[in-house]
């Protein structure tokens, strides 16, 4: 089975600007073919498309705008991780041998229809994610004693760091005063505990081990990969303080890559709200149940960025199908020691997780240089 290997990557600023999605996925690609040396439309053998826009004919249109006629052509829609989804499905084709360059581009709309989940009906009235959301912070917050100062924390670290990112939809810092007073949404959920709906693009470029070399000096490995869906309907998890998916898709990651989380340098992870990002954490092995936003706190206090170093999905934003891409490209950027400065210290090994749903689905990837 041959490596893959991730050779360029283009992304665009996360606005609330209204544009069409076909442009916001050609500006993307436009950047991925700007920064990657000798690469034309012949090269690409599969273009997939990562978007919850799922009436259109994506992969077509943007290969068709783009100038590619490509073997292997589709969409995936799986709502917020529907990008490394992507990335899973384009990694799947190459290894196998089925094509050798894939381009994987994910875009959406401030107003994408992934954002509000009509099929549930065991939520009742309640489909707007800031429900679940709500009932995992009171669940999490009373089983481990856990204050709103120490998840504010999360919102804090993440809109500082995002600071440093051109890219991010926040260009402003807060207060852990500033986001207990902001906006109540539910009895446990402020404004800025949640990341925020926008538009924004992001497209990578996957490459068979014998086709990297033409493309870049500086491949990252995709070394290991786990996928789990659980339920459809948030209900059915097992708990609302933990993270069954991603504990299962950590493993299966983790056994791939023939790492541990300790091995684990710089994180990407799915903040979606503020008490996404210690949950997370402790789901993916890299500290001890209830003790995540502990390792927040002294990752703030220490200036260690290792935990979101682009800002999360809080400070970034999360247009749906782009965010399991541009978190890659994080994590691409930071093992190929080009994060400017976000750049954490020497990392050789990354990860990258990506979920759905109220957690009934998780990706995990795994990089290293």
């Amino acid at each position: 089975m041959t490596r893959v290997a991730i050779a360029g990557f283009g992304i665009t600023k996360f606005s609330k600007e209204d544009v069409k999605i076909e442009s916001v996925l050609m500006n993307a690609t436009r950047d991925l073919f700007s920064n990657t040396p000798n690469l034309t439309q012949k090269d690409i053998d599969g273009v997939l498309v990562s978007s919850n826009s799922n009436s259109k004919y994506l992969s077509a249109i943007l290969s068709e705008i783009v100038g590619i006629q490509p073997s292997i052509a589709h969409s995936v829609e799986s709502l917020c991780n529907s990008g490394t989804n992507s990335i899973v499905s384009a990694y799947s084709y190459i290894s196998s041998g089925l094509a050798d360059v894939i381009l994987v581009s994910g875009a959406e709309r401030y107003d994408s229809p992934g954002q509000v989940l009509e099929w549930d009906k065991l939520r009742g009235e309640f489909k707007h994610p800031i429900f679940w959301a709500s009932l995992f912070s009171k669940s999490y917050k009373r089983k481990y004693r856990i204050t709103d100062e120490a998840l504010a924390l999360v919102s804090v670290k993440n809109h500082k760091q995002a600071v440093n990112n051109p890219y991010a939809l926040s260009q402003k810092e807060f207060s852990i005063e500033d986001v207990l007073t902001s906006k109540k949404l539910t009895e446990d959920l402020r404004l800025l505990d949640c990341s925020r709906p926008c538009t924004g693009g992001a497209s990578i470029l996957l490459v068979s081990e014998n086709y990297c070399k033409n493309f870049t000096d500086s491949p990252i490995w995709i070394s290991g990969l786990g996928q789990k869906t659980t339920s459809a309907s948030f209900t059915k998890n097992l708990t609302f303080d933990n993270m069954e998916s991603t504990k299962i898709a950590a493993t299966k990651a983790y056994e791939m890559s023939n790492h541990k989380s300790k091995d684990i340098d710089v994180i990407e992870l799915h903040d979606a709200f503020s008490v996404c990002e210690p949950m997370a954490l402790e789901s993916l092995g890299m500290v001890d149940q209830g003790k995540g936003t502990e390792m927040v706190k002294e990752a703030y206090q220490t200036g260690n960025a290792k935990i979101n170093p682009r800002g999360g999905l809080i400070g970034s934003g999360h247009p749906l199908g782009a965010t399991g891409i541009a978190q890659t490209i994080e994590i691409v950027q930071q093992l190929q020691l080009e994060a400017g400065k976000r750049q954490v210290d020497n990392p050789k090994v990354g990860l990258v997780h990506n979920m759905s749903a109220a957690a009934t689905s998780s990706t995990v990837l795994v990089l290293e240089s």
